[in-house]
């Protein structure tokens, strides 16, 4: 695409994705905050189309993100502390999900109904499910 992978490096502290660590990483970042800002304050255009503008730009950036995070090269030690800090996250994240469906049937149980948010479950049962089908093709190689 448009940029080179060794204009980034792999964000370690502040969450998932990339962090510019070249002058041209900040210029790419800069001129794509510039063209959405430009097209949403674009008044001859309607907010339909400029929310199609926007998304496809979004789109393509967030593609050239995922391309640069497939190439950028890590040592072992890198990929380990990886692992072990996405399995953490990932715990955390399970806990914070449950905590919120039990409190979801502790609070509706006092209106007497039943209702769940499905967005909670629904994540919970897709980790759930990414994690088996990963166990699964993982011991079959």
């Amino acid at each position: 695409m448009l940029t080179k992978a060794e204009w980034f490096r792999k964000r370690k502290y502040g969450g998932w994705g990339l962090t510019p660590c070249t002058w041209q990483g900040w210029v790419y970042v800069g001129i794509f905050v510039a063209i959405i800002t430009s097209v949403q304050s674009f008044s001859f255009l309607n907010n339909s189309l400029k929310n199609a503008i926007t998304i496809i730009l979004t789109a393509f950036f967030i593609g050239d993100v995922l391309r640069i995070m497939a190439t950028l090269k890590e040592d072992e030690l890198e990929e380990k502390n990886e692992a072990i800090a996405e399995r953490n996250a990932s715990w955390a994240m399970v806990f914070v999900l449950a905590t919120g469906i039990i409190y979801q049937v502790i609070s509706n149980n006092f209106k007497s109904i039943f209702d769940i948010d499905p967005f909670l479950l629904g994540t919970l049962i897709a980790g759930f499910a990414a994690k088996g089908i990963s166990y699964f093709i993982l011991e079959k190689k």
